[in-house]
Order: structure tokens, then sequence, then C-alpha cells
């Protein structure tokens, strides 16, 4: 099932074992960061970055964590809005990283990840995702989902466990796709609604 993300690391130039490299840091300690290819200078088009940011903040979309417990079963996890759901038959979802992350070598290794989809009371939980380096599950309670055993975040309105079906390049980022394994929700959790973001802020739904 990891043998997309197996290639990808060895594409990269990471290694794949702790075997493969005794002097391997420990899981817990950020990884080097790669080296970054998109585009040619003469291939960029004529766009301010931050007014293309700024328009496409008017997009407004939910907001995950996806998580992966790695070799050593040290969790990982990072704050993510490029979620989507990708195919139905089989069932297929889709998110993309940074080709710059740090933690995303992590879950490659792992190969599974669970999707947490947060719910309009958990800004702060997204924000202690967000943050590069340092313990992110520290006094986060979490449980094993059931195919993967992946973390699978308390009191989230929806969860889905995935294996990794695929990883194509998107530019400076990953486009990862996972093949569903187990999902569910929780309905206690699922009445206060999702959490939105738009323009820089969080926000959540009202009917």
């Amino acid at each position: 099932m990891a043998a997309t993300a197996v290639r990808y690391l060895r594409s990269a130039g990471a290694p794949t074992t702790a075997a493969a490299s005794p002097n391997l840091p420990s899981p817990s300690a950020p990884l080097p960061r790669p080296a970054l290819w998109a585009v040619r200078e003469n291939e960029r088009a004529p766009l301010d970055p931050d007014e293309f940011r700024a328009v496409l903040g008017h997009f407004a979309s939910g907001v995950t964590v996806i998580t992966a417990s790695d070799n050593a079963s040290v969790p990982a996890g990072f704050a993510c809005q490029s979620f989507a759901s990708l195919s139905l038959d089989p069932p297929l979802v889709t998110f993309m990283v940074a080709r710059t992350s740090t933690t995303w070598p992590r879950i490659a290794r792992a190969g599974a990840f669970c999707v947490n989809i947060l719910g309009a009371g958990q800004g702060e939980l997204c924000r202690g995702f967000a943050v590069s380096g340092g313990d992110k599950f520290a006094g986060v309670s979490y449980a094993a989902a059931p195919a993967t055993g992946s973390p699978r975040l308390a009191d989230v309105p929806a969860w889905v466990d995935c294996t990794i079906q695929a990883v194509h390049t998107g530019g400076d980022h990953l486009i990862v796709v996972g093949r569903v394994k187990a999902l569910g929700t929780d309905p206690a959790a699922s009445e206060s609604g999702p959490l939105l973001f738009h323009r820089g802020a969080f926000g959540h739904f009202t009917v």
C-alpha cells in the first residue's frame, strides 16, 4: 500500500528505512527541507503572489488535520484546508501538501493517514497543527483509527482513514490520493457545524 510513497521518497533522495541510513534522525525531530523546484523563472506567469493568495482566499473551505503514525509509532500531523473527496468507486480522497513540508515524509513512510475534519469550535486545535516543529500532539487526545492505526483525534465531527494510493507533483505542492479504508462521524461533535476558513480567518456555518 505504501509503494507509491516509497517511490516518492526514493526519488527525493530520502532513506526509507532506518537500516538504510543508521544516522537517520529521531522520528520526532524535524527533517531537512527538500530542495524545491516548481517552474523556471522564464516560465513564471506575471502574477503577484500576494494578489494570488488574496483572490483565492475568497474561496471558503473546510479545515482538516492530516495525521499518521510513522515507523516508530510516533504521531505526525499538519493542518490542511486543501482536502476533497475524489471518487466514489473506488472510494478515494485527496489532499495537497507543500513539497517543503517536514511532516509529509513521515506520512509518506507510514503509507497511510487519517483525515480529521474539524468542527466550529476547534480553531485552536487547528492552530496547534499549523505550526512547524514542536510536539503538536501535546495535550491532544486521540485513538488509533480502525484500519491503519493513524491518530484519530477526539471530538472531531468526522474522520476518514486511508492508505496512500498515489502521489502526483503539482507545482510547489504534492497531490496525495488516498484509498478510503474506514470512515465515521461523531453526531454530538457534528452539532456545532464545520470549522470554515475564509480570507485568512476562521468562521462557522449558520442556516
